[in-house]
């Protein structure tokens, strides 16, 4: 099986080679050249093109946007192997409902949000990425209780971690093989391939 290759050229300042050299040798790059100029690299990869996805905003970190990147389609070769993915599980909605404050500041100590307060979700809708490595099914639809002694407004502040917003680009990347990514005119949304966490479940077991 074959897969189409990108030309890369790469123009970096010396002290950022050695990161940017790790990042695409992760993604299957083989370096073709490398020159001196004016104080810049210039290398050269070939590399698949699937490794370039969500390459450009990881580059442009990595060089504190000091570098410059262009590709142009190089031809095709056989299949280079697989290319890391994460190694973080997701933190995925149980219920469809609206986010809260007080449902998002219980699920941001068990990762990073992609979603804030007030916003429609879905059962099996990707909220958060989790700091291990399985995937957890939260509710950040939850309501605090209200009773008689203590009312939701004499509750301290909600401060919650502003989330993390993805591109189309960096949505692919960090998808797994068992997640979609769900595009509108208003948003990027990413989900699980079997909406229902039971049947998720049991899919995952008869794949064992």
């Amino acid at each position: 099986m074959c897969e189409p290759l990108e030309a890369l050229t790469i123009d970096v300042p010396q002290e950022f080679m050695g990161t940017v050299m790790e990042n695409l040798g992760q993604r299957k790059a083989e370096l073709t050249n490398m020159v001196e100029l004016a104080g810049y690299l210039r290398m050269e990869f070939v590399i698949p093109a699937r490794g370039l996805i969500g390459f450009r905003a990881q580059f442009l970190t990595a060089t504190k946007g000091n570098g410059i990147m262009n590709h142009v389609f190089h031809g095709y070769a056989p299949y280079k192997g697989e290319i890391p993915s994460r190694t973080r599980g997701a933190l995925v909605a149980f219920e469809n409902g609206e986010t809260t404050p007080y449902g998002l500041n219980s699920v941001q100590d068990r990762g990073t949000l992609f979603v804030g307060p007030n916003q429609d979700v879905y059962a099996g809708q990707v909220i958060g990425e989790n700091t291990r490595e399985l995937d957890m099914d939260v509710n950040p639809c939850k309501k605090k209780h209200v009773t008689n002694m203590r009312s939701s407004s004499s509750d301290e502040a909600v401060r919650l971690t502003p989330p993390r917003i993805f591109s189309l680009e960096q949505a692919l990347e960090w998808i797994n093989d068992d997640e979609l990514v769900e595009v509108t005119p208003e948003s990027i949304r990413m989900r699980k391939t079997i909406l229902d966490r039971n049947a998720r479940a049991k899919a995952a077991k008869n794949k064992k």
